[in-house]
């Protein structure tokens, strides 16, 4: 894996070892980050407040900084992704721009230390058929951490069932192979 475009673009990404994470492919991200760039309704990356939760190796959060983001917080909970979000925040200089938050996010409870303001792009690919971003969805909305004009990157099995959003309107919904990603809004 690597990062896709932006000042990093071609830097490789390391990835936890074993079965317990699956980064999202290169070819999937390409495809959110062309979305963002194009849609409408998306706010820019440039000097965007970024946060991945469940993040895993950290290629979404790690490809918006790349990309322009100004600070990403990246949520994860699992020994190995935590170990490889941090090998990649070192081997590309990223410590000033980031924080790695090791509690589970179904808990979500951000310290003010670790944000620079409301989310304005919340990227979440937890593990498929789980529902385990139905109470982060809650918690972010509860916290007010999403931006007024805030976007979320949802990503779920294509063939998960019981995708509802109450208070979240769909902004786009694709799916390429097993993934799904619907790009998602509050309502205030």
């Amino acid at each position: 894996m690597r990062i896709v475009s932006g000042r990093l673009r071609g830097r490789n990404i390391a990835t936890p070892s074993g079965r317990s994470t699956r980064p999202t492919s290169d070819q999937t991200r390409e495809s959110i980050f062309n979305i963002l760039a194009h849609a409408d309704w998306a706010p820019p990356l440039e000097d965007a407040i970024v946060t991945d939760i469940f993040a895993g190796s950290g290629a979404l959060g790690l490809e918006a900084i790349s990309r322009g983001a100004e600070f990403c917080l990246f949520v994860e909970t699992e020994p190995k992704a935590r170990a490889a979000i941090r090998e990649n925040i070192d081997k590309m200089g990223l410590f000033g721009c980031t924080r790695l938050h090791r509690h589970d996010a179904t808990r979500l409870k951000i310290a003010p230390g670790n944000l620079r303001g409301a989310f304005t792009h919340i990227f979440m690919d937890p593990p498929y058929n789980k529902g385990l971003w139905k109470p982060v969805l809650r918690k972010l909305k509860e916290h007010d951490l999403i931006a007024e004009n805030g976007v979320i990157i949802l990503e779920v099995a294509a063939d998960e069932e019981d995708v509802e959003f109450r208070g979240f309107e769909v902004l786009a919904d694709k799916t390429w192979g097993a993934a799904r990603v619907l790009f998602l809004r509050s309502i205030r």
